[in-house]
């Protein structure tokens, strides 16, 4: 069986390690990427043995190209899935999706026009210790899960607001923490308790004088179950990063995990340091299974490279999902929703009111 064909559309920090991961994948294979720059473009292809196009119909044209990966940074999310869709090519967007639900609209509607398939990276879904949560909440062991938590506290220097020029502005970055940071988390968060329906929260730059943009948020989420997410996301906390996402459901029972630990992690420029792991378990009879489990997760950790090894489950996915005729298991319609609070987070803070949203 051949394998599905590949184009990146960005060659930034995120490519390579995309790059990398569709290296090591049974069923997809990287073939050529684009950008603005053609000569970075160029560089890129020769590191990876592909070729450098000058736009997205070439890579569909002359290389055959049946899918691509948008890693252009945030505020171009959208234009450039849009430019993909429309040129023939399944689409996997890096998160987030975009930075506006409206744009996130007309990219599911492109993508319907074009017969094509849309998703949005988001990784962290195919760890262990998350895809045990999904699990006991599909199996109701929580009940209902009505209440939801999303806390990262972290922490980026200057030298890395100065890593990239695009970091730290709003027309280079779209945002801080809430665009860049909080993105997996949130999108966690609405797999585990369903779709939003109002947002309430503000920002604030606490310690980073020389950026444009929040370095710390909280929010209140409502969810169309009846359920609240509770949602305190900061990079103003020195030295590392403890990311975690927990969900409390009506049977009494909690559920927890722990998504990063250790040092802050930047693509392209450091490793994971700790493996996550679930940090929360109160289901009746299985309260004893936290430290096997971390155990085991960690003996996990220890035989992959989670920098990229989890990217490669999700293409594999994306890829079948195309073969399979069937929608990806993190589609548009689902990356949509993190970007309600996101977007939410931003406009109640101009309005200092509940953001709704329909489901």
């Amino acid at each position: 069986m051949e394998k599905i064909r590949f184009a990146l559309y960005g060659y930034g920090k995120v490519a390579q390690l995309h790059a990398k991961a569709l290296g090591e994948c049974e069923n997809a294979q990287l073939v050529s990427v684009c950008g603005r720059d053609i000569k970075k473009a160029q560089a890129f292809a020769t590191q990876w043995g592909i070729r450098a196009r000058a736009s997205a119909q070439e890579m569909a044209d002359k290389d055959r190209a049946q899918a691509v990966i948008v890693t252009t940074p945030h505020p171009l999310h959208a234009s450039s899935a849009m430019v993909c869709l429309r040129a023939g090519l399944h689409t996997l967007v890096e998160k987030p999706m975009a930075l506006r639900v409206a744009d996130c609209d007309a990219m599911i509607a492109a993508a319907l026009e074009n017969h094509r398939s849309l998703g949005v990276i988001s990784q962290r879904r195919w760890y262990p210790s998350t895809r045990r949560i999904k699990h006991a909440i599909d199996q109701g062991l929580l009940g209902i899960p009505l209440l939801g938590q999303v806390t990262i506290l972290g922490w980026r220097d200057e030298a890395y607001y100065r890593s990239d020029p695009w970091r730290g502005s709003w027309s280079g970055e779209g945002g801080g923490v809430i665009v860049n940071q909080a993105p997996h988390q949130l999108d966690l968060l609405t797999w585990f308790m369903g779709n939003v329906t109002g947002v309430q929260g503000s920002w604030i730059n606490v310690n980073h004088p020389y950026i444009e943009v929040d370095d710390s948020a909280v929010a209140t989420v409502h969810f169309a179950n009846g359920g609240l997410g509770s949602v305190f996301v900061s990079n103003s906390q020195k030295p590392g990063i403890h990311a975690k996402v927990a969900v409390h459901g009506s049977s009494g029972a909690s559920v927890g995990v722990q998504t990063d630990g250790g040092a802050m992690f930047i693509a392209g420029m450091s490793g994971v340091l700790e493996p996550p792991y679930n940090d929360l378990w109160t289901i009746p009879g299985q309260e004893g299974m936290l430290g096997a489990w971390r155990a085991e997760d960690s003996a996990f950790f220890s035989r992959i490279d989670p920098t990229w090894y989890f990217f490669k489950l999700q293409i594999e996915d994306f890829a079948a999902s195309i073969r399979e005729e069937r929608r990806a298991r993190v589609s548009g319609e689902e990356g949509r929703e993190a970007v309600k609070i996101m977007e939410g987070i931003y406009r109640s803070k101009e309005t200092r009111a509940l953001i709704r949203y329909s489901v």
